[in-house]
Parts: C-alpha cells; sequence; structure tokens
C-alpha cells in the first residue's frame, strides 16, 4: 500500500473495541478532548498504555521486594551496603 506520494506505508493491525462510562467521565473526556484538540481514541490509547506500563511496573516490583526480603535487604541502608 502506498500513500498519495508513492511511499510504502506501513499497515497496522487494529482491533477495535467499545468502552462503556459512566456520565460524569464522558462528560470530562469530551471537555478535555474539546479543550486540547486531541481525539478520544489517542486519549483513551495513551491511558490504556499508562495503565498497562503501571500494572507491569506494580508486578515487577512485588517480584523485587519479595525477592529482597529474602535475602535480607529491608531498608535502603540494606541495599545501598550490598550495592557499595
Amino acid at each position: 500500500m502506498r500513500d498519495r506520494g508513492g511511499h510504502r506505508r506501513a499497515r497496522i493491525m487494529r482491533s477495535v473495541v467499545s468502552v462503556s462510562l459512566p456520565k460524569a467521565m464522558a462528560s470530562e473526556l469530551e471537555r478535555f478532548v474539546t479543550g486540547t484538540g486531541r481525539n478520544k481514541s489517542d486519549v483513551m490509547k495513551e491511558a490504556l498504555g499508562l495503565f498497562l506500563w503501571e500494572q507491569r511496573f506494580q508486578a515487577t516490583r512485588k517480584v523485587l521486594t519479595e525477592k529482597a526480603k529474602r535475602l535480607g535487604l529491608v531498608t535502603d541502608d540494606d541495599l545501598f551496603e550490598t550495592a557499595s
């Protein structure tokens, strides 16, 4: 597939997802996109991306915290002494 300039365009597989929002949240989203000129799809993709990143971060943090405790690394000082 090529664009108007004759350059090849990458095909991106997409999936459509429908989301039901409480009225207050939908109104806030509408005000946000109107005020920023962004579209709802981009805002929702960014929000989901941040949410998924946070979930991965918390899962990793939990695993590392449990491992640190098993190694006796409870405080920042414990960790600093081990790393130094």
